[in-house]
């Protein structure tokens, strides 16, 4: 890059502390995104600041005190960001400058951003580390960057890295993590992505097409490109298809879900109950559209899930281990920003 060049790494966030205040403050801000709850504005406002926040706030404080002690005191989601962003720093040209931002939280967009109008740049490079795109992350993250953007007297030349869900090297980098496991050993594979409401899917389809009507499931649908459930199950059939499982050893499903709407299904919680009552007693699970372990990973997963499979007949469940800040997911970040 010959260009005085910034390269913006974003992700979701995570609170200051373990603190109840500082969860609220958090909650706050992410379901304020109108991304996020997509319900009428005044509504979200009177829900999220007088219903969800100060309810959830205190229950998310304790696992968020548990994420943060098995992280020594910081939020493993940003401790892996922040060795990410040293590790890519020596990887790229002198003229270039790593960054880490959080959509909600610290370190915040709006200080990130304000520091790169600051030192003046001939061209900023913005990578959302969400494999696969969907409204509520990619869509909002970029959203809120082009609003901040806005303010600038002189805006450069912007350049966005979309999803890669099924680029070669983001899938070798999961193939390194399973390595780790015997596939052999395991009466059942579980790949669970974040949830989203099905409206989000529906809202971001070119012809509005309901789930029900949709076979993403079964094979990937090219007129879909952007639709966050088609491109989770074709990860899946990537990552599976990489190392070797059977379709009948594996199954996609969706964790995380809020509220009583339909959410994508099938839901991990029901399914993993459901598998260890139908006698299975070993289960692997991956975390495809988590690129650092937190606490959707660690704690609902590892521990949540891993209870639940145990409390209806099963024995073991193991969670492979998120790319974090392994170098070869570094040079794959590498690798996405020089086009490759």
């Amino acid at each position: 890059m010959n260009k005085k060049t910034a390269i913006l790494l974003l992700n979701l966030g995570t609170p200051d502390s373990p603190k109840v205040k500082d969860v609220k403050e958090y909650l706050q801000e992410f379901l304020s995104d109108g991304r996020v709850l997509d319900i009428n504005p005044l509504g979200r406002l009177l829900l999220v600041n007088f219903v969800i926040a100060p309810t959830r706030a205190p229950k998310s404080a304790i696992e968020y005190e548990k994420l943060f002690k098995i992280g020594g005191g910081k939020s493993p989601l940003l401790a892996y960001g922040e060795t990410v962003q040293e590790k890519l720093q020596k990887l790229v040209e002198d003229n270039c400058h790593v960054k880490l931002a959080m959509r909600y939280g610290n370190p915040g967009m709006e200080d990130a951003i304000d520091e790169l109008e600051k030192e003046g740049f001939d061209k900023i490079v913005l990578l959302p580390l969400y494999p696969q795109y969907a409204s509520a992350t990619t869509g909002s993250t970029i959203e809120r960057a082009f609003q901040l953007f806005n303010y600038w007297q002189t805006i450069p030349e912007i350049e966005i890295i979309g999803q890669f869900y099924n680029n070669e090297n983001y899938i070798n980098n999961i193939e390194n993590r399973a390595s780790q496991f015997s596939l052999a050993e395991y009466d059942h594979i579980l790949f669970s992505y974040h949830g989203v409401p099905e409206r989000h899917i529906i809202n971001g389809h070119t012809k509005k097409q309901s789930c029900s009507d949709c076979t993403c499931n079964k094979h990937f649908i090219s007129t879909e490109p952007q639709c966050y459930k088609n491109t989770c199950y074709e990860t899946t059939r990537l990552i599976a298809s990489k190392l070797k499982i059977e379709e009948s050893k594996f199954t996609t499903v969706f964790q995380s879900r809020l509220g009583k709407d339909p959410w994508l299904s099938p839901y991990a919680d029901q399914t993993i109950k459901k598998l260890a009552q139908e006698g299975k007693k070993n289960i692997l699970v991956f975390s495809p559209a988590f690129v650092a372990d937190c606490l959707e990973t660690i704690l609902e997963i590892g521990e949540e899930y891993a209870h639940l499979f145990k409390e209806n007949g099963g024995e073991k469940l193991d969670l492979v281990p998120s790319l974090n800040d392994g170098d070869d997911w570094v040079k794959t970040i590498y690798s996405l920003i020089n086009g490759k």
